[in-house]
């Protein structure tokens, strides 16, 4: 049953599951559609966050390809998904999206797996012309599909990347009928709205021109004037012109797409004109528009980089609701961001590369205090790999600040590019392990894996801020390249005073020692504070164990592994990433060379998908949490 004050508060937004329900209204409706979506989402982004600015930007669009596509069966393919909110608030999701991104509610991104109307993964900048060119071609080769249609909407960041320009080079060599509409929200509008500009937009995008354009190029084929290369060249030269009027270069021009606008995006009735205009023609296209992040929220449009995904707010005054911190305990990301710019300091050869997360990865430190020695190339990972191989080539020392989940794109440049020559790169592994609400996208916990098996990669991870620290000056001493892997969220109290230490490569040390264990635990990384709190709680029931900060992967502490094996029955790994092929295997491997008999027991992320919710709660199902630790230990001493 509805709730009474939601239908009045969303008169025309409760009556809509489906776009069959948005297209029974008016189109002078749209626009009251529109502002109770934004309302809705501040209401409920306010209490429980997520990406908010992305999609405050993007509702008019959204609104108007439901309005005028019969989707699902026709298919819009979201890029990242940031800003794709409205769309699930338009497909039936809109009660369900009071819980979005917790454990067991719907996810922050589009998903197939969720709904019928999400038609590809969106969680990865980049994808969405590819993923829509393949579903276009697919459908032009089946029979009773060939007039489907298929939308891929990207951003301009997105657009950037070097899969996007992949799959606009193939769009443009391929028979198809795909749609790509680029949202531009980094540039204003004002200079493109108004006089010849707008004329060109109205003509070039209106039905009569186009089925009249369409009949010449067909009679023109016929007597044998318009092959395909002078149709390309055509379509070339009309880009051209478009540019030359609205004083507007574009990367299309070159290209066989036809590029339409730049136009409003947020004017959802002349969007709605302008798609179905251009909705049946055939061949590549691409439709500009110009948006406004945070768009029908101020604070929003102020800041978009701080509302990007702001936490919980209140809606009324804009404040953010930050946790009241006696003492401010840093992230991960700020003690890297502090220490770059510490070292770069004491040493000219280093500077910093990330992509297109300055802020995200607090490389932002060395931005604002040393520009010409920090690079955002944006969202070309693979591109900030190899760039940063050139650098180390050239005698720099480049730290490399990328997420986990994103580094898996750069995969063949860090070993092509940087691992073969034993270029010393240092790459900054950033919200590695399990990420929390962001979810199976975005999760950083392949990377153990994925690196260890690269030769003449060192790999570590610290399970303090110290050490952090003390690592990032250790790559400095090293002349082959180093994986640091941290997690997202708080790390622990440091002295920023103390001098960094130059470690050892491949040395582990204890933690905690317990009295005549039976049991050690192998841990790397921040994940030790969990087997940490499970020995408290073993002790106080009288049982003990000894706790190993390992922190390098590789090269491993066999001397140490060694040394436990003697005196230990039982080892328990612990690694916050999959147990196949990660620090548990190495682990493994080594200690059935050993002449001794020692049960293993690896703890980390089984072989499966692992959803969204809070990091605890995802913990606790993968099985090691402390609960899940002190569990394991005793069946082993049980069993004993």
């Amino acid at each position: 049953m509805k709730d009474k004050k939601e239908e009045n508060e969303y008169r025309l937004l409760s009556k809509i599951s489906s776009s069959k329900d948005l297209k029974k209204l008016k189109e002078e409706d749209l626009p009251i559609v529109c502002e109770e979506i934004r309302a809705y989402l501040i209401e409920h982004l306010s209490e429980n966050p997520g990406h908010f600015a992305s999609s405050m930007g993007a509702v008019d669009l959204i609104v108007a390809l439901h309005y005028v596509y019969d989707t699902p069966y026709d298919r819009l393919v979201w890029d990242v998904g940031h800003q794709a909110y409205a769309h699930k608030l338009l497909t039936g999701r809109k009660e369900k999206f009071k819980n979005h991104r917790t454990f067991g509610g719907i996810s922050g991104f589009p998903s197939p797996l969720e709904s019928e109307c999400d038609t590809f993964m969106a969680g990865h900048a980049g994808n969405s012309i590819s993923a829509g060119l393949g579903m276009a071609i697919a459908d032009k080769l089946t029979p009773g599909n060939e007039n489907r249609k298929t939308v891929a909407i990207i951003g301009d960041a997105s657009i950037s990347g070097g899969l996007a320009f992949e799959g606009l080079n193939n769009a443009s060599n391929n028979p198809n009928d795909l749609l790509i509409i680029l949202n531009d929200n980094d540039m204003s509008i004002d200079n493109n709205v108004g006089g010849l500009h707008g004329y060109l937009s109205d003509l070039t995008t209106s039905a009569g021109y186009n089925n009249l354009r369409n009949k010449m190029a067909i009679y023109l084929r016929k007597k044998g004037l318009l092959p395909e290369s002078r149709r390309r060249a055509l379509i070339r030269f009309g880009n051209s012109i478009k540019s030359l009027v609205s004083k507007k270069q574009n990367i299309f021009e070159g290209l066989n797409i036809r590029y339409f606008g730049p136009i409003d995006g947020h004017d959802v009735v002349k969007l709605v004109k302008v798609l179905r205009d251009i909705k049946d023609m055939h061949g590549p296209r691409l439709l500009h528009l110009y948006t406004t992040k945070g768009k029908g929220y101020q604070p929003a449009e102020e800041d978009p980089t701080i509302w990007h995904a702001p936490g919980k707010f209140d809606p009324d005054t804009g404040e953010r609701i930050l946790k009241d911190e006696k003492v401010h305990v840093p992230l991960w990301q700020e003690v890297f961001g502090q220490t770059i710019l510490e070292l770069a300091n004491k040493d000219e050869r280093v500077v910093g590369v990330t992509a297109a997360m300055p802020t995200g990865t607090s490389l932002n430190y060395l931005i604002d205090n040393l520009p010409e020695r920090a690079f955002d190339v944006g969202i070309s990972e693979g591109h900030a790999v190899t760039f940063a191989g050139g650098m180390a080539a050239a005698g720099k020392r480049p730290f490399v600040a990328i997420y986990s989940s994103f580094l898996q794109r750069a995969y063949d440049n860090i070993i092509h590019d940087v691992a073969i020559q034993g270029l010393p790169v240092t790459f900054c592994i950033d919200r590695a392990g399990l990420v929390g609400e962001d979810g199976v996208t975005h999760h950083g916990f392949f990377d153990l894996s994925y690196l260890a098996c690269v030769p003449g990669l060192s790999i570590a991870s610290p399970s303090d801020a110290q050490t952090l620290r003390n690592l990032m000056n250790t790559s400095l001493s090293m002349d082959s390249p180093l994986a640091i892997r941290y997690p997202r969220g708080k790390s622990n109290l440091y002295d920023s005073e103390e001098e960094m230490k130059v470690l050892v490569p491949g040395k582990g040390r204890i933690t905690h020692k317990g009295h005549d264990a039976k049991v050690a635990i192998l841990s790397i990384g921040p994940i030790i504070k969990n087997a940490l709190e499970a020995a408290k709680k073993l002790t106080s029931e009288g049982l003990e164990v000894d706790i190993y900060d390992m922190i390098w992967m590789k090269p491993l502490d066999k001397e140490l592994i060694k040394k436990i094996a003697e005196t230990h029955p039982y080892i328990v790994t612990l690694e916050d990433g999959v147990l196949a092929g990660g620090f548990g295997s190495y682990v493994n491997d080594y200690v059935k060379e050993l002449p001794y008999r020692v049960e293993v027991k690896n703890l980390g992320i089984p072989d499966e998908w692992i959803m969204h919710g809070s990091i605890p709660k995802l913990q606790e199902i993968c099985g090691y949490d402390a609960n899940g630790i002190e569990n394991t230990i005793k069946q082993f001493l049980l069993n004993s």
